[in-house]
């Protein structure tokens, strides 16, 4: 083996800011449970003690917890008054739960995937899947907190705004399906802001379904809303103007089956919402920031949610536009087009 060593070097280097990124995971999480981060936020400079005495949490953690923070860059030293700032910046993307940028949710998921990687490392070894319902109960809060800010940046103000007549039929009264609901982030969105129109939102995890329906009473919109345990190629309902998935098609055993269940389900002029994490056809146009996060995750979560289901096509996180079209062509739609995207999210509009 011949090494070359000033490659080895920058790889080193690489490799300890990645040691220092995994370890900070689980103090974000741990800063984001005990509310240290909004604690901090517009609070200015503080010490370690006020803090702790702010937070209910013994000062000596709290100060190996800040300077961690500092060398990384979450939170500003002063070394002239030993007192730590978290900038308005972090802050936005730390402690604002309604800010479009909120990240915690995201390091929830991290640490739930970690307490599975039992599971999945027998996966490996075996083949079979691990479904949604076999995962650590963080997975479920983290990822509902980690895509509603996106949901709500971008749901409302310019993808359904994106879908051709859907907007102008939802103002009106519509009747629409959230399939693949989870605990209704984005379900309750949607009736939030089309007050004449009825959505109900299906999950085969019942535990997400009972976490919905208490959501959709604490909002008070249980009027228009509800939830049922289904399947996607099973949900119950026909006449739908709008049938949305939101960042689940690909998890799906079987999407092409469950395109076809959709095609039944629509309105002769209905249309069929589809959200998916960004990606381009090409692996190696997915090298990037994004992509690396996405096919993490993928491999973690949403190829094992596949396997372990009927078919096990396993699209993964990272599939692009052109298998999502092939899926929905096999179901029977004959029109699909891209809608909208972000750096994060592609929207597809999907018609008979």
């Amino acid at each position: 083996m011949q090494i070359d060593q000033a490659k080895l070097e920058k790889f080193m280097g690489q490799a300890l800011g990645e040691l220092g990124a995994g370890m900070n995971a689980a103090l974000v999480f741990i800063g984001d449970k005990l509310g240290l981060y909004k604690a901090m936020a517009g609070a200015g400079p503080m010490t370690s003690a006020e803090l702790a005495g702010k937070t209910g949490t013994h000062e000596r953690y709290v100060r190996e917890w800040l300077n961690a923070q500092a060398a990384g860059g979450f939170v500003t030293y002063d070394a002239a008054t030993e007192r730590y700032t978290l900038p308005n910046e972090q802050a936005f993307a730390l402690a604002v739960e309604d800010s479009p940028v909120y990240l915690p949710g995201a390091y929830q998921v991290i640490a739930a995937v970690i307490k599975d990687e039992p599971r999945i490392t027998e996966a490996f070894r075996t083949g079979t899947g691990v479904g949604w319902h076999e995962h650590c109960a963080d997975l479920y809060q983290g990822t509902e907190r980690f895509f509603r800010p996106n949901y709500a940046a971008n749901l409302v103000s310019s993808w359904i705004p994106a879908l051709n007549g859907v907007e102008a039929k939802l103002k009106a009264g519509a009747k629409v399906a959230d399939v693949g609901c989870g605990h209704g982030a984005s379900t309750l969105l949607m009736a939030k802001s089309y007050p004449k129109s009825q959505f109900v939102g299906f999950d085969y995890h019942a535990p997400s379904v009972e976490h919905a329906w208490k959501a959709a009473e604490k909002a008070g919109v249980q009027d228009r809303v509800g939830f049922q345990v289904a399947w996607a190629k099973e949900f119950p309902g026909k006449g739908y103007d709008l049938v949305a998935f939101f960042d689940c098609l690909h998890d799906m055993g079987d999407p092409a089956g469950a395109a076809a269940h959709v095609r039944q389900t629509l309105a002769s002029n209905g249309t069929w919402m589809i959200v998916e994490p960004f990606a381009h056809d090409r692996v190696e146009q997915n090298l990037n920031p994004v992509g690396r996060v996405f096919y993490a995750a993928s491999t973690m979560v949403c190829t094992p949610a596949s396997r372990a289901q009927e078919v096990g096509l396993a699209l993964g996180a990272q599939a692009g536009e052109a298998r999502l079209r092939d899926v929905v062509t096999q179901g029977g739609f004959k029109n699909f087009r891209r809608a909208a995207e972000t750096p994060f999210n592609l929207v597809f509009e999907a018609r008979p």
